[in-house]
């Protein structure tokens, strides 16, 4: 009896700590984006790209050069560079012609917009990771709880039954098949926890957390998996066209990508260097100013490379974006596919389940107590209600991700 309240005890104290300790989906996906250390990294790729903006703005500085004499040979003297002697200077400034800054800035400003939208992308992708790492650990709970149940169970019937074999009570078989089952239930229990140890893992690295994290699904939160919804292939894509950042990105590529092909061919148009300069004696005159012009000659150089490599990779991004086009219509059918085939069945079990699935197993515990039924018919219905609740936890947990799977295609909240 005392071995029976320290197991009642026990059980209740964790089921407060897990109370206490427990955290919602929204939780978790609001410490999420403050302390996730990949998106704070991927962050930094934006404030580099906006850095990269500024720059492409700046003008080359212009160039200043003085020349002064060193030594006059008709005066005999040395730095001479007073009313009587020489110096000069200048002033040159590159400007620049065939719209090269113009392009550079929307090149550099393209590649901004394109950074956002792949840090986008990885916050679509972690935020994914992080729902089906919550909800497996969620499930993957429950079905220790059951199973850990019936362990208890199980081990005492294993203690009473030892004591009752050594008097020659009951057959030896009857300990043999209990320990059986209890070493069943063990090895089903260890692949569960390993599962948990994993995504426990994968929860702490998204969360960047060194605590375990205990996750909370209440009724209504699962049951919003269970709406039916018509399956809409056109306005699904609709969708995904204008909220996946992916997609976007894609399109933002194919921009780049023309932009840089106009930059490189403006590359090829020489620039200007336009310049004044002032020389006391050196000159035609004395205190010459003069204007100076000069622009390179495109004899060799006409840039005929980066031009055509920037064309080339322009049609590649063409072609990738017409893949993906084919790509996102799978992707939505096979999300929708797998989370209407999740929805049906647990709908049917549904029924089933809720009747009072923990009622039978109550009652069946009281018959063996009162040997009404057999060991053989209990330990019989121990494996089948332990698969069957493993199972329903199974198909939980499977409409919830296959769930969240169809939210991630679209970037969108459908449930």
């Amino acid at each position: 009896m005392k071995k029976v309240y320290a197991i009642l005890l026990l059980a209740f104290l964790n089921q407060a700590a897990m109370a206490q300790n427990s955290v919602t989906l929204q939780d978790c996906e609001s410490q999420f984006l403050k302390n996730n250390l990949f998106l704070l990294a991927s962050q930094y790729n934006i404030d580099a790209s906006k850095a990269l903006t500024i720059q492409s703005k700046i003008w080359d500085n212009p160039a200043l050069t003085a020349e002064l004499n060193a030594y006059n040979p008709e005066g005999n003297k040395y730095f001479d560079v007073g009313k009587e002697g020489q110096k000069s200077f200048g002033i040159e400034q590159l400007i620049y012609l065939g719209g090269k800054k113009r392009n550079e800035v929307k090149l550099a400003q393209t590649n901004e917009q394109l950074a956002e939208l792949q840090f986008n992308d990885l916050l679509r992708t972690l935020k994914l990771q992080l729902r089906k790492s919550f909800y497996t650990v969620y499930y993957n709970t429950k079905s220790l709880e059951t199973t850990d149940q019936q362990l208890a169970h199980i081990e005492d019937l294993i203690n009473s039954y030892s004591v009752q074999a050594q008097k020659g009570n009951v057959p030896l078989k009857d300990v043999v098949r209990l320990q059986s089952l209890y070493l069943n239930f063990k090895n089903e229990r260890m692949e569960v926890v390993n599962d948990n140890i994993e995504e426990q893992g994968n929860l702490r690295l998204l969360l960047n957390s060194k605590e375990n994290v205990v996750p909370d699904v209440s009724k209504d939160e699962f049951s919003k998996y269970l709406k039916t919804m018509p399956f809409d292939l056109k306005s699904l894509e609709d969708q995904a066209i204008a909220n996946r950042p992916d997609y976007l990105a894609k399109q933002k590529e194919i921009d780049a990508n023309e932009i840089n092909v106009k930059w490189q061919k403006s590359l090829s148009i020489p620039d200007l260097t336009l310049g004044a300069n002032y020389d006391q004696r050196g000159g035609a005159f004395n205190k010459e100013a003069n204007v100076s012009l000069g622009i390179p000659l495109p004899l060799w150089n006409k840039n005929k490379g980066n031009i055509k490599y920037a064309q080339t990779i322009l049609e590649q991004s063409k072609v990738e974006k017409q893949n993906f086009d084919l790509q996102l219509q799978t992707e939505i059918t096979s999300a929708w596919n797998k989370w209407e085939e999740s929805r049906k069945n647990y709908s049917v079990i549904k029924p089933t389940v809720n009747a009072d699935f923990e009622a039978v197993y109550n009652g069946m515990l009281n018959n063996f107590q009162k040997r009404n039924v057999s060991l053989l018919e209990f330990t019989d219905f121990m494996e089948s209600y332990n698969q069957a609740t493993i199972l329903v936890n199974e198909l939980k947990k499977k409409l919830a991700l296959s769930g969240e799977e169809l939210n991630s295609t679209i970037n969108k909240d459908l449930f």
